[in-house]
């Protein structure tokens, strides 16, 4: 099964190369504005754009409903995607390129793919003349993979009246997990916080020809990273995650290793990659030391140092919380560290809505003896924006079987994305039976 529309609306996405290295003049989102407004504008669509820097802009299109009372929904992709390696690729990482049913580069898991697949949908609504009670919107958004500043955040805060929703389905979700009851579709009802931090690390300069008994910024710099690299926080059994894994049907073994937060951390290291990372990751606040800068020159002794960090936290942590494990972490170099960090918390919606019933009664059709089961989000989605709003934002889609949850866990700003034909067709399908099943 393919759908040939939304394969080379995906295809020209990924070489449109939107790539947001976290800088106000990267991104040019504007380029696949551009080309949806171009691919939307032939249905008499009501399309409006927001460009709140030069190039990073952000479509927003809507079908009225007729029925002010009547929910609205919001299908929500993002068009950024994050840098790449292009030595580590096996294939040109912007080429679009489709081979034996898959197409490949960057960003076509994370998240063109869902991008494009919602404005296929949307587009056939409209052009079948769809008059729901309720209104449509979609939103193609920049900067997700930046904290949101110039894209959902914006136009939460600036444009509420023209992206005013109930409810939210983005990113991810909805790949397909084997249970003895037949396959299982995590639904991401919840996601973690970012604690971004930028930690300061001072010394005293010198002459590099006499570094004996210096204070080298650098070389303490280098005993924070590894204090953070080996720091081990406590597991914690959160309420979405013992959902999850109680709906799963774990064989007994597997599922008292994952509620137990004496356990949990050491089965992850016998898991398959991609899922013993995501299960660690569901289970622990995670500091991941990834930037550093410092120094200027070979023969100078370096007087500061600043490394990146990037934080995530579990549902119910606070700010002051996640300073005592960088307390902990750190121990008596905690003092030696200046801490500038953003506070960016960890939101929910409940799962007894009127989504979560459409969902579950569309996927029953098209997913033989399939349930939904709630997930933890690990990474972070503009999803967090609208529920602060009041909204309730699920991540989902819809993905075949061909592509294997190892794979899909791992590609994720990782190497060699691809996704296959199959899942951008059921995708698209999704999009139009929920919008049909809850908006009329």
């Amino acid at each position: 099964m393919e759908d040939p529309e939304a394969t080379d609306l995906l295809q020209q996405m990924i070489r449109n190369a939107c790539v947001n290295d976290g800088t106000v003049e990267s991104g040019n989102e504007l380029a696949s504005v551009d080309l949806l407004q171009q691919y939307l504008g032939t249905s008499g669509i009501d399309v409006e754009r927001f460009e709140p820097q030069p190039g990073r802009a952000s479509l927003v299109a809507r079908i009225e409903g007729s029925d002010p009372d009547a929910p609205t929904l919001m299908l929500m992709g993002h068009t950024d995607v994050v840098p790449v390696n292009f030595d580590t690729w096996t294939r040109e990482p912007f080429s679009g390129d489709v081979e034996d049913g898959m197409v490949w580069g960057r960003g076509a898991v994370d998240m063109l793919n869902l991008t494009a697949s919602q404005a296929v949908a949307f587009r056939r609504l409209a052009d079948s003349g769809f008059t729901p009670k309720g209104t449509l919107i979609y939103l193609a958004v920049a900067d997700e993979e930046a904290l949101g500043t110039w894209g959902a955040k914006w136009l939460v805060d600036h444009e509420w009246d023209a992206v005013a929703t109930d409810y939210v389905l983005t990113e991810s979700g909805g790949f397909q997990m084997p249970s003895p009851g037949g396959p299982r579709l995590p639904v991401m009802v919840a996601e973690k916080g970012t604690f971004w931090s930028k930690l300061h690390v001072h010394g005293t300069p010198g002459h590099g020809s006499q570094p004996f008994n210096t204070d080298n910024a650098l070389v303490t710099a280098a005993e924070v990273v590894r204090r953070l690299a080996e720091y081990q926080p406590k597991a914690e059994i959160g309420e979405v995650w013992r959902r999850h894994v109680e709906a799963m049907e774990y064989p007994a073994e597997l599922r008292d290793a994952f509620l137990d937060p004496s356990a949990v951390r050491d089965y992850c290291a016998a898991l398959p990659l991609g899922m013993g990372r995501l299960v660690h990751a569901c289970t622990h606040t995670t500091f991941s030391p990834n930037v550093a800068h410092g120094g200027t020159k070979t023969n100078v002794i370096p007087d500061h140092v600043e490394l990146e960090v990037d934080i995530r936290t579990l549902p119910g942590q606070s700010g002051d919380d996640i300073r005592d494990l960088l307390r902990e972490a750190l121990g008596d170099l905690y003092d030696r560290v200046e801490i500038e960090s953003n506070e960016d918390l960890s939101t929910a919606s409940p799962i007894d809505t009127p989504l979560w019933d459409t969902l579950s009664t569309v996927t029953g059709r098209m997913v033989r003896d399939s349930a939904l089961v709630p997930f933890l989000m690990v990474g972070g989605t503009d999803n967090r924006f609208f529920r602060r709003a009041g909204a309730t934002g699920y991540g989902f889609g819809l993905f075949s079987q061909r592509l294997a949850f190892e794979d899909y866990a791992t590609m994720f700003h990782g190497n060699d994305e691809r996704v296959d034909v199959e899942s951008l067709a059921l995708s698209e399908q999704l999009w139009r039976a929920v919008a049909e099943e809850l908006l009329t």
